[in-house]
Protein backbone atom coordinates (compact mmCIF):
# COMPACT_ATOMS: atom_id res chain seq x y z
CA UNK A 1 0.00 0.00 0.00
CA UNK A 2 2.98 2.58 1.20
CA UNK A 3 4.56 2.07 -2.26
CA UNK A 4 1.82 2.37 -4.19
CA UNK A 5 1.73 6.24 -2.68
CA UNK A 6 4.56 7.39 -3.09
CA UNK A 7 5.27 10.25 -5.31
CA UNK A 8 8.22 9.87 -8.09
CA UNK A 9 9.92 12.96 -6.64
CA UNK A 10 9.91 11.13 -2.88
CA UNK A 11 11.38 8.08 -4.33
CA UNK A 12 14.27 9.73 -6.07
CA UNK A 13 15.29 11.71 -3.18
CA UNK A 14 15.07 8.52 -0.82
CA UNK A 15 17.57 7.24 -3.21
CA UNK A 16 19.98 9.51 -1.69
CA UNK A 17 18.28 10.61 1.83
CA UNK A 18 21.07 9.00 4.92
CA UNK A 19 18.98 6.73 5.91
CA UNK A 20 20.89 2.87 5.54
CA UNK A 21 17.99 0.17 4.48
CA UNK A 22 18.87 -3.46 3.98
CA UNK A 23 17.66 -5.40 1.34
CA UNK A 24 14.20 -5.67 3.28
CA UNK A 25 13.69 -1.57 3.08
CA UNK A 26 14.58 -1.00 6.99
CA UNK A 27 17.21 0.48 8.58
CA UNK A 28 19.06 -0.02 12.26
CA UNK A 29 16.39 1.79 14.10
CA UNK A 30 13.21 0.03 12.66
CA UNK A 31 12.62 2.75 9.86
CA UNK A 32 10.49 1.53 6.41
CA UNK A 33 11.53 3.13 3.55
CA UNK A 34 8.09 2.35 1.90
CA UNK A 35 5.89 3.78 4.99
CA UNK A 36 8.76 7.04 4.19
CA UNK A 37 7.73 7.31 1.03
CA UNK A 38 3.75 7.69 2.41
CA UNK A 39 4.85 10.07 4.49
CA UNK A 40 7.03 12.31 2.72
CA UNK A 41 4.68 12.24 -0.45
CA UNK A 42 1.94 13.67 2.24
CA UNK A 43 4.29 16.03 3.83
CA UNK A 44 5.61 17.25 0.15
CA UNK A 45 1.68 18.09 -0.30
CA UNK A 46 1.51 20.49 3.23
CA UNK A 47 4.57 21.46 2.19
CA UNK A 48 4.55 23.01 -0.79
CA UNK A 49 0.97 23.37 -1.43
CA UNK A 50 -1.03 23.97 2.06
CA UNK A 51 1.45 26.01 3.92
CA UNK A 52 3.63 27.16 0.82
CA UNK A 53 6.40 26.55 3.48
CA UNK A 54 9.78 28.56 2.49
CA UNK A 55 12.79 27.70 4.80
CA UNK A 56 15.65 30.43 4.99
CA UNK A 57 19.62 29.36 6.33
CA UNK A 58 19.10 25.64 5.32
CA UNK A 59 22.90 25.83 4.38
CA UNK A 60 23.87 26.32 8.22
CA UNK A 61 22.84 22.69 8.50
CA UNK A 62 25.74 20.14 8.21
CA UNK A 63 25.29 17.73 4.85
CA UNK A 64 26.07 14.57 7.28
CA UNK A 65 27.10 13.87 10.78
CA UNK A 66 25.14 14.11 14.01
CA UNK A 67 23.22 17.36 14.17
CA UNK A 68 20.74 18.79 16.66
CA UNK A 69 18.21 21.22 15.19
CA UNK A 70 16.44 23.27 18.39
CA UNK A 71 13.41 25.38 17.91
CA UNK A 72 10.02 27.02 19.06
CA UNK A 73 7.18 25.29 19.59
CA UNK A 74 4.06 26.60 18.41
CA UNK A 75 0.20 26.32 16.26
CA UNK A 76 -1.87 23.97 18.85
CA UNK A 77 -0.57 21.23 16.66
CA UNK A 78 2.40 19.53 15.81
CA UNK A 79 2.90 21.09 12.25
CA UNK A 80 5.99 22.68 12.88
CA UNK A 81 7.95 19.61 13.75
CA UNK A 82 6.00 18.13 10.14
CA UNK A 83 7.40 20.98 8.05
CA UNK A 84 11.56 20.56 9.87
CA UNK A 85 11.39 17.08 8.77
CA UNK A 86 9.64 18.35 4.86
CA UNK A 87 12.20 21.12 4.87
CA UNK A 88 15.31 19.09 5.14
CA UNK A 89 14.09 16.43 2.71
CA UNK A 90 13.09 18.57 0.05
CA UNK A 91 15.05 21.46 0.18
CA UNK A 92 18.18 20.21 1.67
CA UNK A 93 21.04 18.43 -1.34
CA UNK A 94 21.85 15.94 -0.16
CA UNK A 95 18.55 15.12 1.23
CA UNK A 96 18.17 14.33 5.27
CA UNK A 97 16.36 12.38 7.39
CA UNK A 98 14.82 14.30 10.28
CA UNK A 99 14.30 12.18 13.56
CA UNK A 100 11.47 13.93 16.10
CA UNK A 101 11.00 13.03 20.13
CA UNK A 102 7.30 11.88 20.61
CA UNK A 103 5.43 12.40 23.47
CA UNK A 104 5.37 9.81 25.61
CA UNK A 105 0.98 9.97 25.63
CA UNK A 106 0.84 9.40 21.79
CA UNK A 107 2.52 5.96 21.96
CA UNK A 108 -0.58 4.72 23.64
CA UNK A 109 -2.67 5.58 20.64
CA UNK A 110 -3.72 2.75 18.18
CA UNK A 111 -2.40 3.39 14.24
CA UNK A 112 -0.36 6.14 14.88
CA UNK A 113 2.00 4.67 17.15
CA UNK A 114 3.39 2.19 14.81
CA UNK A 115 3.33 4.76 12.07
CA UNK A 116 5.71 7.10 13.91
CA UNK A 117 8.20 4.46 14.71
CA UNK A 118 8.32 3.22 10.85
CA UNK A 119 8.96 6.68 9.83
CA UNK A 120 11.81 7.37 12.68
CA UNK A 121 9.70 9.64 15.31
CA UNK A 122 10.66 8.09 18.35
CA UNK A 123 9.76 8.42 21.84
CA UNK A 124 11.29 10.87 23.54
CA UNK A 125 13.90 9.15 26.06
CA UNK A 126 17.19 10.56 26.41
CA UNK A 127 18.34 6.89 25.33
CA UNK A 128 16.78 7.13 21.75
CA UNK A 129 18.38 10.32 21.35
CA UNK A 130 21.66 9.59 22.29
CA UNK A 131 21.65 6.53 19.98
CA UNK A 132 20.29 8.49 17.30
CA UNK A 133 22.94 11.71 17.70
CA UNK A 134 25.78 8.38 17.96
CA UNK A 135 24.25 7.27 14.81
CA UNK A 136 24.94 10.80 13.17
CA UNK A 137 21.02 11.48 12.45
CA UNK A 138 19.54 14.85 12.58
CA UNK A 139 17.61 15.13 16.08
CA UNK A 140 15.02 17.65 16.35
CA UNK A 141 14.00 19.15 19.70
CA UNK A 142 11.64 21.73 20.75
CA UNK A 143 12.61 22.44 24.51
CA UNK A 144 9.18 24.14 25.17
CA UNK A 145 7.48 20.84 24.96
CA UNK A 146 3.79 20.95 25.25
CA UNK A 147 3.54 23.77 27.18
CA UNK A 148 4.90 25.48 23.24
CA UNK A 149 2.42 24.07 21.36
CA UNK A 150 -0.25 24.43 23.94
CA UNK A 151 -0.22 28.37 23.70
CA UNK A 152 -2.58 30.89 23.51
CA UNK A 153 -2.80 33.11 20.27
CA UNK A 154 -2.85 36.05 22.93
CA UNK A 155 0.40 34.55 23.50
CA UNK A 156 2.02 33.81 20.22
CA UNK A 157 5.84 34.06 19.83
CA UNK A 158 6.40 34.39 23.25
CA UNK A 159 8.81 31.46 24.42
CA UNK A 160 7.65 29.49 27.44
CA UNK A 161 10.55 27.82 29.61
CA UNK A 162 13.37 25.66 27.77
CA UNK A 163 14.26 22.57 29.44
CA UNK A 164 17.91 22.37 29.63
CA UNK A 165 18.37 18.44 28.51
CA UNK A 166 19.30 19.45 25.10
CA UNK A 167 22.47 21.19 26.12
CA UNK A 168 23.62 18.26 27.95
CA UNK A 169 22.62 15.87 25.01
CA UNK A 170 23.90 17.86 22.73
CA UNK A 171 27.38 18.28 24.94
CA UNK A 172 27.95 14.63 25.81
CA UNK A 173 27.59 13.62 21.68
CA UNK A 174 29.98 16.40 20.30
CA UNK A 175 26.57 17.68 18.26
CA UNK A 176 26.28 20.72 17.04
CA UNK A 177 23.05 22.51 17.86
CA UNK A 178 21.36 24.66 15.14
CA UNK A 179 18.69 26.73 16.21
CA UNK A 180 15.50 27.64 14.33
CA UNK A 181 12.18 29.70 13.85
CA UNK A 182 9.15 28.46 12.65
CA UNK A 183 6.59 31.24 11.91
CA UNK A 184 3.73 31.16 10.77
CA UNK A 185 2.24 28.18 12.70
CA UNK A 186 0.77 30.29 15.21
CA UNK A 187 -1.57 31.80 12.50
CA UNK A 188 -2.50 28.43 11.04
CA UNK A 189 -4.01 27.20 14.26
CA UNK A 190 -4.78 30.35 16.32
CA UNK A 191 -5.85 28.45 19.95
CA UNK A 192 -8.69 30.75 21.88
CA UNK A 193 -8.90 28.05 24.84
CA UNK A 194 -8.18 24.17 25.31
CA UNK A 195 -10.77 21.63 25.42
CA UNK A 196 -9.67 19.98 28.67
CA UNK A 197 -12.81 16.92 29.13
CA UNK A 198 -12.06 15.83 25.59
CA UNK A 199 -8.15 16.34 26.14
CA UNK A 200 -8.43 13.98 28.96
CA UNK A 201 -10.66 11.44 27.61
CA UNK A 202 -7.93 10.96 24.45
CA UNK A 203 -4.95 10.72 26.97
CA UNK A 204 -3.74 14.18 25.09
CA UNK A 205 -2.57 16.96 27.23
CA UNK A 206 -4.90 19.53 25.63
CA UNK A 207 -7.44 20.12 22.27
CA UNK A 208 -6.51 23.28 20.81
CA UNK A 209 -10.37 25.42 20.41
CA UNK A 210 -10.18 28.10 17.30
CA UNK A 211 -12.50 30.79 16.63
CA UNK A 212 -14.17 28.54 13.70
CA UNK A 213 -14.31 25.90 16.51
CA UNK A 214 -12.15 23.06 14.29
CA UNK A 215 -8.56 22.06 15.49
CA UNK A 216 -7.76 22.28 12.25
CA UNK A 217 -5.24 24.28 10.38
CA UNK A 218 -5.66 27.31 8.07
CA UNK A 219 -3.90 27.17 4.69
CA UNK A 220 -1.61 30.12 5.82
CA UNK A 221 1.51 30.56 4.63
CA UNK A 222 4.91 29.18 6.76
CA UNK A 223 8.49 29.66 6.86
CA UNK A 224 11.37 28.22 8.82
CA UNK A 225 14.45 30.32 9.52
CA UNK A 226 17.63 28.32 10.24
CA UNK A 227 21.03 30.34 12.43
CA UNK A 228 24.47 29.10 12.16
CA UNK A 229 25.11 26.23 14.54
CA UNK A 230 26.15 26.57 17.88
CA UNK A 231 29.09 24.38 19.32
CA UNK A 232 29.75 24.33 22.69
CA UNK A 233 32.84 23.30 25.10
CA UNK A 234 31.63 20.40 27.68
CA UNK A 235 30.61 16.58 27.96
CA UNK A 236 27.54 17.25 29.97
CA UNK A 237 28.30 17.48 33.24
CA UNK A 238 29.01 21.28 33.96
CA UNK A 239 27.58 22.83 36.92
CA UNK A 240 23.88 24.09 36.06
CA UNK A 241 24.79 27.68 35.99
CA UNK A 242 26.92 26.61 32.84
CA UNK A 243 24.39 24.88 30.99
CA UNK A 244 21.68 27.44 31.26
CA UNK A 245 23.93 29.43 30.19
CA UNK A 246 24.55 27.70 26.79
CA UNK A 247 20.56 27.59 27.21
CA UNK A 248 19.75 31.59 27.23
CA UNK A 249 22.21 31.65 23.99
CA UNK A 250 20.25 28.89 21.95
CA UNK A 251 17.05 30.88 23.39
CA UNK A 252 18.00 34.12 22.32
CA UNK A 253 18.59 33.51 19.17
CA UNK A 254 15.53 31.77 18.42
CA UNK A 255 13.53 34.90 19.93
CA UNK A 256 16.20 36.39 17.12
CA UNK A 257 15.22 34.50 14.50
CA UNK A 258 11.57 34.54 15.28
CA UNK A 259 11.68 38.60 14.97
CA UNK A 260 13.51 38.32 11.54
CA UNK A 261 11.06 35.90 10.63
CA UNK A 262 7.64 37.71 11.20
CA UNK A 263 9.49 41.08 9.74
CA UNK A 264 9.95 38.91 6.54
CA UNK A 265 7.00 37.57 6.75
CA UNK A 266 4.75 40.93 7.03
CA UNK A 267 7.22 42.11 4.01
CA UNK A 268 6.03 39.20 1.97
CA UNK A 269 2.37 39.35 2.48
CA UNK A 270 1.99 43.13 2.39
CA UNK A 271 1.79 44.04 5.78
CA UNK A 272 -0.30 41.34 7.52
CA UNK A 273 0.43 40.10 11.00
Amino acid sequence: MWQRITDPEVAERLDRIDVPFNRYGLDPFGISRDHLGGFYSMLGFFYRRYFRCLSFGIEHIPDSGPVMLVGNHSGGLPVDGGMVIASLFFDKEPPRHTHGMVEKFAQHWPVVSPIFSRVGQLTGLPEHAVQLLRAGRVLMVFPEGARGTGKLYKDKYQLVRFGTGFVRLALRTGTPIVPLAFVGGEEAIPTVFHAQRLAKWIGAPYVPITPYLLPLPLPVQCSLHYGEPFRFAGDGTEPDHVIDGYVEQVKSRITALIDEGRVARRARLGGAP
